[in-house]
């Protein structure tokens, strides 16, 4: 097997994994499951200025 036909073969393996990943990526039975990941960040009820000072309090930190 010569270069070529190995970088050729290797081109081929490589899209066939991209093409895998972007139907799995938009498979529609993996749709809630991503939505409930991108908003899992919202699900934070804590306030920064809260959380800075409980840090404050539990350390002895003075401002």
């Amino acid at each position: 097997m010569d270069y070529a036909t190995f970088n050729g073969l290797y081109t081929l393996f490589l899209i066939i994994i991209f093409v895998a990943l972007i139907l799995w990526a938009y498979n529609k039975k993996h749709k809630k499951s991503f939505e409930d990941i991108g908003n899992s960040i919202f699900d934070e009820h804590q306030d920064s200025t809260t959380c800075a000072r409980e840090k404050s309090e539990q350390t002895g930190a003075k401002k």
